[in-house]
């Protein structure tokens, strides 16, 4: 047997436990204190956590053998990854454990909302007998719109095709190719709104997806909508959604995630008849329970016989030196990824990553690993990191190629984004990240807060008249940056501004006649 000892805590599935006790030894703690956590860690050489452990800095500064963490699970957020990678251990987590788990869940919310299963047998267990109250609708037929095609995503599209529904999605960073091979139409959100019969939402919770659907969004839709969450509380506005099903804006819902859980006694939404509610039961089945715990099992004995772990969430170990001269350009290629994306008007298909200067002979693939890592961010929050956005990438169809090159004009090192048509070129000034050209505009923007890039006609006033309707707005202007025109005409100006940006402040940009379209890039968010 190998010398390689292992602590299973927090109460980890047999099924993984077994097979680790064939390649290690493996001690079970299924509650432990993180008083006892510090005491027993320093001989252990892998650690295996679901939720309840809490690996904070000071774990790990015990954890003088530690070699790998693995978290049964998709969130890391009890683990100190930071913590983690500067001391070379390695963290895992289990992503798709549970994705069968939260696809079929919920598609039973959807077959219980159209039938009001739950609401039919409460009346049974109270003695009721019902037939016209419960009057449902079939899924045959119907449009079914999925926000998010993801893997929990694609699977739900895959079995609404099965009871021959017509299913439309929403989601920016899938291709069409990739949509297409799914059977899917991709739609504007508006459109998608006003055309569904049932929406359902996959997407994680970001600045940009909270409230997604609110009060506005319900009042476009069908009144015979019916709404479906099983994946971030927030996602939908529960204010607004309260008020929808209390007014028959729309017909029904069903949702198993909350922006505060457990759900609060008080919610309006407990009193609803046209609601089903289930307590985050999206994972809670024995087989993803077992999946997650054999998942990061073998992740643990590949990382423990120098094999490549794929579900690794932290950076691979690379020289430390050679890490300190790349991190910045890491940051960058971050924020170049956001620009391009937040540029691009339709879904991004195929990215070019130009790395020019003394960097492009380092481990400059990192770069472009990290303009993906920037692209896919808005769209899967904290579960895009370093080690899997190549692969995510791959999964929505997004082709990336490279290219390295020792020369840079005007500056050491650059790197430059293509995509979709657009070109946004980046460089270090000292160790801060600086945007020096934006379709062929040379410019000076810091990608650090919030900025709108504003092509438009190069003529008197338009700075001036631009700035008095963000003034209006009450919103400030902290720095302007004016693009060199290569284009006979044509200007182009970013603002740095201090506050969110609403539709209806980029709306009324739109709307003066020297600008030809207004872009809002949020870094930060």
């Amino acid at each position: 047997m190998n010398t390689f000892n292992i602590l299973a805590a927090d109460g980890i599935a047999n099924e993984g436990i077994e097979l680790l006790k064939k390649n290690f030894s493996v001690e079970v703690r299924d509650k432990i204190s993180h008083e006892e956590l510090l005491e027993v860690i320093p001989k252990f050489d892998a650690l295996i956590v679901r939720s309840a452990s809490k690996v904070t800095a000071d774990v790990l500064e015990r954890a003088t053998n530690l070699k790998i963490i693995g978290r049964a699970g998709v969130g890391v957020d009890n683990i100190d990854v930071q913590a983690a990678t500067e001391r070379g251990i390695i963290v895992i987590n289990s992503p798709d454990g549970n994705t069968i788990a939260a696809t079929e869940h919920t598609f039973a919310m959807m077959l219980a909302v159209s039938r009001n299963i739950p609401q039919a047998n409460q009346t049974m267990h109270t003695g009721g007998w019902d037939r016209k109250k419960f009057l449902g609708v079939e899924l045959r037929n119907k449009t079914l719109a999925i926000i998010g095609l993801g893997k929990i995503g694609a699977g739900v599209a895959k079995r609404a095709q099965s009871f021959d529904m017509n299913v439309v999605a929403y989601d920016p960073f899938i291709s069409a190719e990739r949509a297409k091979s799914l059977g899917v139409t991709l739609l504007e959100l508006d459109d998608l709104f006003r055309r569904a019969d049932f929406i359902t939402v996959h997407m994680p919770l970001t600045n940009s997806t909270r409230d997604m659907i609110s009060l506005k969004q319900m009042r476009i839709m069908k009144p015979t909508v019916r709404l479906i969450n099983c994946a971030r509380g927030g996602i939908i506005n529960e204010g607004d959604l309260a008020t929808a099903l209390t007014e028959k804006i729309i017909a029904g819902a069903a949702v198993d995630v909350f922006e505060n859980e457990p759900l609060a006694e008080d919610s309006p939404l407990r009193t609803l008849p046209n609601i089903i509610l289930t307590p985050h039961l999206g994972a809670s089945t024995v087989e993803a329970q077992i999946g997650v715990s054999v998942d990061v099992a073998k992740g643990i004995i590949d990382a423990l016989n120098n094999r490549p772990v794929a579900t690794a969430v932290n950076l691979p170990h690379i020289p430390s030196h050679v890490l300190e001269k790349l991190a910045p350009y890491l940051d960058l290629g971050e924020r170049l990824g956001r620009t391009i994306t937040g540029m691009s008007k339709e879904p991004i298909s195929s990215v070019q990553v130009k790395v020019n200067g003394k960097i492009a002979d380092m481990n400059s693939s990192l770069i472009s690993t990290a303009v993906l890592k920037g692209m896919l961010t808005a769209a899967l929050d904290n579960n895009v990191n370093l080690v899997n956005a190549n692969i995510l990438a791959a999964e929505r169809g997004i082709h990336l190629s490279e290219i390295k090159s020792s020369i840079a004009r005007d500056f050491a090192n650059l790197v430059t984004v293509s995509a979709n048509g657009n070109i946004v070129t980046g460089t270090l000034f000292g160790n801060e990240g600086r945007i020096v050209e934006i379709n062929g505009f040379r410019v000076d923007v810091d990608p650090h807060a919030r900025i709108l890039i504003c092509p438009h006609i190069n003529r008197p006033g338009v700075i001036g008249l631009v700035g008095t309707l963000l003034a209006k707005h009450g919103v400030n202007i902290s720095g302007m940056n004016v693009g060199k025109t290569p284009i006979e005409g044509t200007s182009l100006m970013v603002l740095t501004v201090d506050n969110p940006i609403t539709q209806h402040v980029l709306d009324d940009m739109k709307s003066l006649e020297p600008i030809f379209d207004v872009t809002p890039v949020a870094y930060d968010d």
